[in-house]
């Protein structure tokens, strides 16, 4: 066998891996819907109900993330000051209601000693 003939057949054996192997995977992938054919009933009822919903809250991440990476800190701690604020009205709020219930009780029992 010649050289060349050598080099042929390594190089068409490359192209067939090469080429061939990912073209054989493409074809036994099944696809997004068959899989969705497999899916026990349920499960495809909840993953249909989910998949909008799922669908909005990446994209609420995508556009937290463009809102961080405008900023000139780094994303995460951008993100750790959200985070900070979103828990600081939290809290603030809880404090709120808790006046609020306080006062409602100071209210009632002055309600009740005077009736008495």
């Amino acid at each position: 066998m010649s050289r060349a003939g050598l080099w042929a057949k390594t190089i068409a054996g490359g192209l067939l891996m090469v080429v061939g192997g990912p073209a054989l995977v493409q074809y036994i992938r099944p696809t997004d819907e068959e899989l969705r054919k497999r899916y026990n009933p349920d499960l495809r009822k909840r993953s249909t109900e989910q998949g909008e919903r799922r669908a909005q809250e990446f994209d609420d991440y995508v556009n937290k993330l463009k809102h961080w990476s405008k900023s000139d800190k780094s994303i995460w701690y951008a993100a750790q000051e959200e985070l900070d604020q979103k828990q600081a009205a939290l809290e603030a709020q809880r404090a709120q209601e808790k006046e609020q219930t306080r006062t409602q009780r100071e209210e009632m029992r002055k309600e009740m000693l005077g009736e008495k």
